[in-house]
């Protein structure tokens, strides 16, 4: 199934207007003026019916998180050790390195992307008729253990539609033009080569902490919704006034 842009930022507002009446009891008419971060973890479990758990995914944590279709496994090699992990259907896994000691909020943000990535291939899979969803799910087989790049491959048809609907999932266009009037009065940001003016940079930190997102997934979202434009480093005056 390919999906165009607009179809996708359609798919995830009717998903996030749905959950959020589901799960804030609450319409869009009836919005609170604050800006309101996706809780994901809930929109996984509670609304899609996920479970979610965590394991090692990868010897160099390369993968990041990980969903199926169909009861399965998947072997990863580390340190000459085969490692068999099993996968669930309607499961998501993240990778543990998210909640080892001293990553939990440094990686906070990554960690929420991973978890709204996996759940929009979950939602993408359930647009699929009927035909195809069982093609799907016959294509993994409990008894055969998967290596990683087979996975990836058989599972991720589209990774861009993913990343696409993920990033709506956990930046809604609502809540963007929300915190971009808070705070930005809804000027359109600079990246000068990746840096930023110090109001513009004070204002993408609160985006991120607001929404819960890391300053890479929130920089490519301003970009695509046209709060954000890219000049070269060169166009700015006074390299003192510019903070990485």
């Amino acid at each position: 199934m390919i999906l165009s842009h607009q179809q996708i930022e359609e798919i995830g507002a009717a998903v996030t207007q749905d959950f959020n009446e589901f799960y804030f009891h609450d319409s869009t008419v009836q919005r609170s003026i604050f800006v309101r971060a996706t809780p994901i973890e809930q929109l996984a479990r509670e609304y899609l019916g996920l479970s979610i758990g965590f394991a090692r995914l990868s010897m160099d944590c390369s993968i990041c998180g990980l969903t199926c279709y169909a009861d399965t496994e998947f072997t990863f090699e580390e340190l000459g050790v085969i490692h068999t992990v099993s996968l669930k259907r309607n499961q998501v896994l993240l990778d543990s390195s998210f909640i080892e000691i001293g990553n939990v909020k440094k990686l906070y943000g990554k960690c929420r992307f991973t978890l709204a990535h996996e759940c929009a291939h979950q939602i993408l899979f359930q647009l699929e008729c009927e035909e195809s969803r069982q093609r799907y799910r016959q294509t993994y087989s409990e008894r055969k253990p998967y290596s990683l790049r087979d996975l990836k491959t058989r599972e991720d048809w589209n990774e861009w539609q993913a990343n696409a609907l993920g990033a709506a999932l956990l930046m809604p266009q609502e809540e963007v033009d929300r915190a971009m009037w808070f705070f930005a009065q809804c000027r359109t940001l600079i990246s000068y080569g990746g840096r930023f003016s110090y109001a513009d940079k004070l204002a993408l930190s609160l985006l991120c902490q607001t929404l819960g997102v890391s300053k890479s997934a929130a920089v490519i979202r301003l970009r695509q919704l046209g709060y954000l434009e890219e000049h070269p480093y060169t166009e700015f005056s006074d390299p003192l006034e510019v903070w990485a």
